[in-house]
């Protein structure tokens, strides 16, 4: 299925919870947010519904999110429903991987092909203080049983920060020298907290020359390329990958739309456009029907973020509202 500048859209992001265990300094409020009640969550059975519906238009790779979407009671089951949907190929998760431990097994039984996990800094005190209370060895065991139990390719995502976790990068990058694992450097978004708090992105160019990366890029191999420019490291185990959606960002390429957790869809990161699903869900909607007001909401997606436009009217929505 195009959208109306010629893009393929085979790609969703669905969120299935609000809700999270971490309190990212970039993402959410110390405080946290008011969570929507269990009414105003999607069901499990209704997200499946619509990918179920949807999928005949060429939807084949879904990426489940949140908040923290390992939070969330039924979320092994939920991996199930998708893997049953003929035309979904590929099944992904982003989670911070503080619960992955315990659910990996699982999860890959369910039929979870891989998954992401967000870590932005490997210094134990630091890691709670960016994270307001999280435990960094229980993210480490959570990457080492994903890798255990073959979600792979596994990927650590890194939002590099001025300031922050900016000196630490080389010691992301061994990570990928020693083990078997993909991290990539983000750019920080403008969206939220980030917005709010004052905080500095570190440009694409800059990270790789703190690293000295003067080679060429690679094709990456694996499933789930997406945005990201590779690097392989020599004598490494793993790859280097970078996602400048500021600096370089890759709009004309994008192949991706949302649903957010309480039942919208979103057609883009950056924008407010947002279409609901959850009311024609709920009210009965034809298989024809659903397929209709995926087909409109795509319709809307603009040509770009404008993300890197100053000034830029940041989005009402924290990210974990939205679906990272």
């Amino acid at each position: 299925m195009k959208d109306r500048f010629g893009r393929e859209i085979d790609y969703i992001r669905v969120s299935v919870t609000d809700r999270c265990n971490f309190r990212c300094i970039y993402c959410m409020p110390e405080k946290g947010i008011a969570p929507k009640s269990s009414e105003d969550i999607l069901r499990f059975e209704e997200i499946a519904r619509f990918l179920k519906a949807i999928a005949p238009l060429g939807v084949s790779k879904v990426r489940i999110t949140g908040g923290e979407p390992l939070v969330r009671k039924g979320i092994v089951d939920f991996v199930a429903m998708v893997r049953h949907i003929p035309e979904i190929q590929d099944i992904a998760l982003t989670t911070n991987g503080s619960l992955l431990a315990e659910l990996a097994a699982d999860l890959k039984r369910a039929g979870l092909d891989r998954v992401n996990v967000s870590l932005d800094s490997l210094n134990p005190e630091k890691f709670r203080r960016m994270t307001r209370g999280g435990n960094l060895k229980s993210v480490i065991k959570g990457i080492e049983a994903a890798l255990e139990h073959g979600l792979v390719p596994v990927k650590v995502n890194c939002v590099v920060i001025k300031g922050f976790n900016d000196d630490e990068v080389a010691d992301f990058v061994k990570l990928a020298i020693d083990y078997p694992l993909t991290v990539r450097f983000i750019e920080l978004m403008p969206i939220g907290e980030s917005v709010r708090e004052g905080m500095e992105l570190v440009p694409q160019d800059h990270i790789a020359r703190i690293l000295g990366l003067k080679l060429e890029p690679v094709k990456y191999p694996e499933k789930g390329a997406g945005p990201a420019v590779y690097y392989k490291i020599p004598g490494g185990k793993g790859y280097v990958g970078f996602i400048a959606p500021i600096t370089r960002h890759f709009c004309a390429y994008c192949n991706r739309i949302r649903l957010t957790s309480d039942g919208k869809l979103k057609v883009c990161l950056a924008s407010e456009e947002e279409i609901d699903i959850k009311a024609p869900l709920r009210g009965g909607a034809s298989v024809e029907e659903l397929q209709r007001i995926f087909v409109n909401a795509l319709m809307k997606k603009p040509e770009g973020h404008r993300m890197n436009v100053v000034p830029f009217r940041k989005t009402k929505r924290t990210m974990c509202q939205i679906g990272g």
